[in-house]
């Protein structure tokens, strides 16, 4: 039992050190690299909560760890890849007084993820569910986004506008109300399991056809949209 209930937790501090690196790999602009590190952090991330409950060693503790791995892997790592992505980009005139500061908007999507996960830690009604956009997905939206330089992101000069507009969603979205379907499953039967099972499929041809980097952010923009569907339909 000693050694039994720190495996949970060294896994969760191996989530921690992949996003100490994809920092360090993002601060000297290598996008690609970081968001590898970014998923491998996610790896970890599925499997420490999934040892805790085999093992049945869940703990303060524990969760307490988790948030802060997860706003350094999924909060941290991606706005220092924003940030690193403002820093090259080419600004109007007007702007070139203040071109040095504005990067540094990037780490408000660190705040909002630190936010999102206190808010997750204490939501009792997410158990099957998400209410808000999840960290990760967050996560590897803005890190495949920026791997896969779609072509308006350094062909214009107001490319930044449109980046910290779509930061300003993205945390917004981290701590809304929005309810966002989970990858969770409590049978593998197809009654009950469709969305999930035609979401997989899905993501699994973007994988296929885009590549493993840059189609997440492709994947993430299906599932937030899937699930704005899902919301408006129960509404209804």
């Amino acid at each position: 039992m000693g050694i039994k209930k720190h495996i949970p937790n060294s896994i969760t501090c191996c989530n921690l050190i992949s996003g100490c690196i994809a920092t360090t790999f993002a601060f000297v602009g290598d996008a690609k690299l970081a968001l590898c590190w970014i998923v491998i952090g996610a790896v970890f991330d599925f499997f420490d909560g999934m040892s805790a409950r085999l093992l049945n060693v869940s703990s303060p503790i524990g969760k307490e760890l988790d948030s802060l791995a997860d706003d350094v892997t999924f909060g941290v790592a991606p706005a220092t890849i924003l940030f690193s992505e403002l820093n090259v980009l080419e600004y109007p005139g007007p702007l070139l007084g203040i071109k040095d500061f504005i990067p540094y908007v990037a780490f408000l999507m660190a705040a909002f993820s630190a936010l999102r996960l206190a808010k997750f830690n204490l939501d009792e009604r997410q158990t099957t569910s998400f209410i808000g956009l999840p960290t990760p997905a967050n996560a590897l939206f803005w890190g495949s986004l920026i791997v896969s330089n779609p072509s308006w992101i350094e062909g214009t000069s107001y490319s930044f506008a449109i980046l910290l507009v779509m930061l300003a969603i993205s945390c917004y979205l981290l701590v809304s109300e929005l309810p966002m379907f989970a990858l969770k499953f409590k049978h593998w039967g197809w009654k009950g399991n469709e969305v999930k099972y035609c979401f997989a499929a899905l993501s699994l041809i973007c994988l296929v056809v885009f590549g493993i980097f840059e189609a997440w952010w492709i994947i993430i923009s299906l599932y937030l949209l899937g699930s704005i569907l899902l919301w408006w339909r129960a509404r209804a």
